[in-house]
């Protein structure tokens, strides 16, 4: 249960940042967004604030943000259709109402002749007497089908409306933000747990430890191993970690002195089951966060996120990529179990990481990914007019499936490394 909840509450915190971004800088466009959708599928609760209906839906797979001129509309109405004209107090027409108009005895029914809700917003239509008259259409009325309401779009409010900046600053909101969180959460994390040292530097020493035996005291700065000069703790481990069994010499500096100590790691089983080197000295003390270096450190360590992820994705090109790179919803959720086992300070960092890749991953020139958007934004830009949007939407529309079949191909492999 816990391990659900923790993936549910980092699942909808990285959608809703994402999503949140698409909304804001679209709503600041002008542009009408109908929807704000976290998870796809059934709807599962909805509420609406303002111009926009927020949705919780079932399938924890992302969201989305619906913005109006994307798709085609629902609902059209034609010549010859009759619909109930509802108006408010400047005679204007507020509501149409589709279908059973028999429910809203307020309406007056019209046989349509013209209609526009686009650019003049008005309706041509027959009363019940045959006289041809002519309304106009508020530009935020409602359009209400199966007494469902959806608000109209006029051509200024939809999507295709804006300038080329505008819309790709919308798209490009999205991955910008889930940057911004990552920011944020590991600055938050530096603040409140301190700022690792990243020298290699001894901390405490394991009794009875490899290093123990061979001499290593607490406060020796690592200069290098079997000569391999040394930059940051991480250097230090993965080399110890690469030779378990295998004795190593440590070149140190204490109290000034420069000293040659070997070492010879104990070997463990690693969490991949391969095994590992580990010669028992800890990390020091992380130090007292100030402002700036709270700061720093949430920058400088959402940038090693980004060049973690980039080289895998550099693998990817050289094929030399592998599935078991990377983790579907089935693998997620379980690391989600295992770092929120470790304490929060684990999960903020794996809050991060993720929300780093869901960036990255999102700015990819794919079909129905937000980098595929801002790639056909950019021809547009080039051309100077935009592409036939039936045929972006059909290449959108198979890239989401293949991305699709991409997840269920993950899923299949997280199962197989989990239970078989």
């Amino acid at each position: 249960m816990q391990t659900l909840i923790a993936f549910l509450v980092m699942f909808g915190v990285l959608v809703s940042v994402h999503e949140w971004g698409h909304l804001y800088f679209a709503k600041r466009a002008g542009i009408l967004c109908r929807e704000f959708a976290i998870g796809f599928g059934p709807k599962l609760f909805s509420w609406k604030r303002n111009e926009t209906v927020y949705t919780i839906r079932l399938i924890p797979l992302g969201g989305y943000v619906r913005m109006a001129g994307e798709d085609p509309e629902l609902i059209t109405i034609k010549p010859g259709y009759e619909v109930g004209l509802v108006f408010n107090e400047k005679n204007v027409v507020s509501r149409i109402i589709v279908n059973n108009k028999s429910k809203h005895p307020e309406a007056q029914v019209v046989q349509v002749e013209r209609i526009d809700l686009e650019r003049e917003l008005f309706i041509e239509a027959y009363d019940d007497d045959g006289e041809r008259k002519r309304w106009d259409i508020d530009p935020k009325a409602e359009m209400v089908q199966d007494e469902e309401a959806t608000q109209i779009a006029p051509y200024d409010r939809q999507f295709g409306s804006k300038s080329v900046a505008q819309r790709a600053l919308a798209i490009f909101a999205g991955p910008l933000m889930n940057f911004v969180l990552a920011f944020v959460l590991l600055a938050a994390h530096g603040f409140m747990q301190g700022i690792p040292v990243e020298d290699p530097v001894v901390g405490n020493i394991a009794e009875n430890s490899a290093a123990e035996t061979a001499g290593l005291q607490k406060g020796d700065y690592v200069l290098s191993i079997d000569g391999q000069t040394l930059e940051t703790w991480v250097d230090m481990t993965m080399i110890i970690q690469q030779h378990p069994n295998e004795e190593i010499t440590f070149e140190v500096e204490r109290a000034g002195q420069i000293l040659q100590i070997p070492v010879t790691p104990n070997q463990v089983e690693g969490m991949d089951g391969e095994p590992i080197g580990l010669v028992g000295i800890e990390r020091p003390a992380p130090e007292p966060a100030t402002l700036v270096s709270g700061l720093q450190f949430g920058a400088t360590q959402t940038y090693t996120y980004m060049t973690m992820i980039f080289d895998v994705l550099r693998l990817l090109v050289t094929g030399q990529f592998s599935l078991d790179y990377v983790a579907g919803p089935v693998g997620i959720v379980n690391y989600t179990g295992q770092a929120a086992e470790m304490g929060i300070f684990v999960l903020l960092q794996w809050t991060a990481a993720l929300s780093v890749n869901l960036g990255i991953v999102n700015l990819l020139p794919l079909p129905a990914l937000d980098g595929g958007r801002l790639v056909f934004l950019g021809l547009e830009a080039v051309r100077g007019k935009p592409l036939d949007p039936s045929k972006e939407s059909l290449v959108h529309f198979v890239g989401f499936a293949l991305l699709m079949l991409l997840v269920l191909v993950v899923t299949w492999n997280d199962i197989n490394r989990l239970f078989l």
